[in-house]
C-alpha cells in the first residue's frame, strides 16, 4: 500500500517544490476599466458609453457592463472570450466561476455584470449587441 502511494506523493511534493517562489497571481491587482454602459439616461436605448478598449496581454482587468434597461441587450464577444482567462463573472454580488467562456451575456432589465479576467493573447476583438449593431452598439477590444 505504501509503495503505491509513494510515487504519487513524491510527484506532488516535486510539483510544489518546483513552483517558482516569485510566482504571481495574475488575477490580483487588476485594473478597473471604464464601465461599458448600454443605453443612456436620456432615453436613448442605443447609446453606448465607450466603443473601444485598449488592453495589454498578460494583465488583469475588471469590466462592468451596465444596462440602463431600455432594451434586451445580448452582448457578444466570442473571440475576446476565447482569448482571455476569466477569473469570475459577478452579477448582483453573486459569483460565477468555472473553466471555459460564456456564449454571450444578456440583460432583460437594468443591472450590471462584472467580468474579472486576464488577457491571454493579443489581438483585435469585436464586440456587439446582437441585432443592434447597425444602431451603433458595437466596438472593439484591442489587446497588445
Amino acid at each position: 500500500m505504501l509503495r503505491r502511494l509513494a510515487r504519487p506523493l513524491a510527484l506532488a511534493v516535486a510539483c510544489i517544490v518546483a513552483t517558482p517562489a516569485g510566482a504571481v497571481d495574475l488575477a490580483k491587482g487588476r485594473q478597473t476599466l471604464p464601465d461599458l454602459v448600454l443605453g443612456g439616461d436620456n432615453g436613448d436605448d442605443y447609446a453606448v458609453s465607450q466603443k473601444d478598449y485598449e488592453l495589454e496581454s498578460g494583465k488583469a482587468y475588471q469590466l462592468d457592463i451596465v444596462s440602463k434597461g431600455g432594451k434586451e441587450y445580448k452582448f457578444f464577444a466570442p473571440e475576446f472570450f476565447r482569448n482571455i482567462w476569466i477569473n469570475q463573472i459577478v452579477i448582483n454580488h453573486l459569483e460565477i466561476h468555472g473553466p471555459g467562456s460564456p456564449h454571450h451575456l444578456e440583460w432583460d432589465d437594468e443591472g450590471a455584470i462584472r467580468i474579472e479576467f486576464v488577457v491571454i493573447r493579443p489581438g483585435s476583438f469585436k464586440w456587439w449587441i446582437d441585432g443592434l449593431e447597425s444602431r451603433g452598439m458595437a466596438g472593439t477590444i484591442t489587446a497588445k
